[in-house]
């Protein structure tokens, strides 16, 4: 096939091809130009420009390149690619030496000081001016406000807001560095006194055994609706925990014999043991024996016609009356709060000689009280946990009030699980808390006396007339009467008349004040005994381990 064939065939096939000459590239339209006259007007084709590819002479090695060759790649023909007229391969060798013999000509140019460009060489293009804005009007001034100077208005504006920042964060810095400074911490060296772990019962119940067991039936000064027991159903040891649970007296004796015509007499009352002067009292001037208090605490009548009854419930009270006290230091307990309506777990203190008189003169440290009534009980049920002191200088006057914190969970009940709590002590601090210190059922620092604390009145009356009121602590220090030894005590109370369970709330099945509460009570047994679990785990005081230290 001819050259004039095969370039034929390329322009019909669109292929770019060479030029002819120079003087061919003139017939072209000039876009560029145009586009320097008038960016927006239209090229006169929108069609490239064809490009003719010339045959080199035989003894040439110059080659000319367009200015629409720049850029890209020019395609090969298909008859090249197919076999026919020259090999692609030739093509690209005698390529590469016509244009290896350019770059040589022009070297060599170069260094004979030659200036002449080729003659196919593109002339440079002229700029394109910036193209304008349809969205303003001929003549419209541009707006630069970062020339203009800045109102001290503004400017003041945008930098207080960061100041004020500035200035938070610094104070709170500041406040939490003050704060923590003057958090008190015991700092004495504490000695262990007691580490009871409940892994051998005997250990813990046997004769000189970490607890004690209080038998009695008086309700403790709180008319409480159970009896405590020595029986194994009501205090064990099992899997290394402690268990205190509450059963129902009926299980024992029946249901008949708990609202009438029975008397009981319970095993091992302990009043003897428990009571200052071993029960002994002064009476007229006399030291007599106090067989009223006796009978009350060690028997119970119950007849339908007076309306008393047996008491409808058995618990356990363990004390470390006998192994363990403590005048400043540190208690913890792990422990699981139980579930049930009226239940009443507690752990707590009390004086073990009563140095300064009779409850509550000598004190008593609550480090956590609960109730077993659910999460919907409108006067905080077992999702929340108090600690309090309790102190007055008269059996009718107690601060409690001015002494007693509490710390909640909201979603949840701390029957669910194991909580620790603690007590640290020192004679410039009381601190209870649950977990952590962050969770503070009560921060009392001894700052001032507890009388002034109190603000008590002046005068009291004792049963017959008015009487000033005496300070009984008035030789004492501002721990006063936190400054003795105190004991440990763990129970689960039921029910009671001292206001612990508010009236009107949750459906309460007796009032303080009513004839016989502990009659209402069991007689609303279908009412809350459904609320107790059947099983032991969830309806006892689950204890882990105690562990008491003082100051050394």
């Amino acid at each position: 096939m001819s050259e004039s064939n095969s370039s034929s065939s390329l322009r019909e096939r669109g292929a770019p091809a060479p030029a002819h000459s120079d003087a061919s590239l003139s017939t072209r339209p000039n876009t560029a130009a145009s586009a320097s006259t008038d960016p927006f007007a239209s090229p006169h084709s929108s069609r490239a420009p064809s490009i003719h590819h010339q045959p080199p002479s035989p003894g040439s090695s110059r080659v000319s390149f367009p200015d629409s060759a720049i850029g890209f790649s020019p395609r090969r023909s298909i008859l090249s690619q197919s076999g026919y007229g020259t090999p692609a391969f030739s093509s690209a060798l005698s390529s590469a030496t016509r244009l290896s013999g350019r770059i040589d000509h022009n070297a060599s140019n170069t260094t004979n000081g030659s200036a002449a460009a080729p003659a196919s060489a593109a002339a440079p293009k002229s700029k394109i001016p910036r193209m304008k804005s349809h969205m303003l009007t001929e003549g419209t001034e541009v707006p630069k406000p970062w020339t203009e100077k800045k109102n001290p208005r503004a400017t003041f504006s945008y930098w207080i807001v960061y100041i004020i920042v500035l200035i938070g964060i610094a104070g709170g810095a500041v406040q939490c560095y003050l704060t923590y400074i003057r958090v008190p911490l015991d700092k004495q060296p504490l000695c262990i006194v007691l580490d009871e772990s409940f892994d051998n019962e005997d250990a813990v119940f046997g004769e000189n055994g970490t607890f004690f067991r209080e038998v009695n039936m008086d309700g403790f000064g709180n008319g409480e609706f159970e009896m405590t027991t020595s029986s194994r159903n009501n205090s064990f040891i099992s899997n290394g925990m402690l268990y205190i649970v509450p059963t129902l007296t009926a299980d024992n004796i029946g249901t008949a014999a708990v609202f009438n015509g029975t008397v009981y007499n319970i095993t091992d009352c302990t009043f003897n043991l428990t009571r200052p002067d071993n029960g002994f009292i002064i009476q007229d001037g006399e030291r007599v024996f106090d067989w009223d208090s006796y009978y009350r605490s060690c028997s119970a009548v119950s007849n339908s016609t007076a309306g008393t009854v047996i008491n409808p419930v058995q618990s356990a009270r363990l004390t470390t009356r006998k192994s363990a006290s403590i005048k400043y230091g540190r208690v913890e307990i792990r422990a699981k709060m139980p579930n049930g309506d009226w239940l009443w777990p507690a752990m707590w203190m009390l004086p073990t000689d009563e140095v300064y008189g009779p409850w509550p003169l000598s004190g008593e440290i609550d480090i956590v009280e609960s109730r077993g009534n659910g999460l919907r009980y409108t006067a905080h049920g077992s999702n929340f946990v108090q600690g309090s002191l309790n102190w007055g200088p008269a059996p009718q006057l107690n601060g409690i009030s001015k002494s007693y914190s509490w710390w909640t969970d909201k979603r949840k009940s701390f029957a669910a699980d194991f909580h620790t709590y603690a007590l640290e002590w020192t004679p410039d601090f009381i601190r209870i808390y649950v977990d952590t210190r962050l969770h503070t059922l009560l921060d009392l620092r001894f700052n001032q006396p507890f009388f002034k604390r109190g603000d008590f009145p002046d005068v009291v009356f004792n049963g017959s007339s008015l009487v000033a009121l005496q300070n009984p602590w008035i030789n004492g220090t501002n721990a006063t009467p936190f400054d003795q030894d105190f004991y440990l005590i763990l129970n689960v109370a039921v029910g009671s008349t001292n206001g612990w369970f508010p009236e009107g709330q949750g459906d309460k099945p007796w009032l303080d004040r009513a004839q016989s509460p502990p009659r209402d009570f069991a007689q609303s047994i279908a009412q809350w005994y459904p609320t107790w679990p059947t099983n032991a785990e969830d309806r006892a005081l689950v204890v882990d381990y105690v562990k008491m230290w003082k100051h050394c």
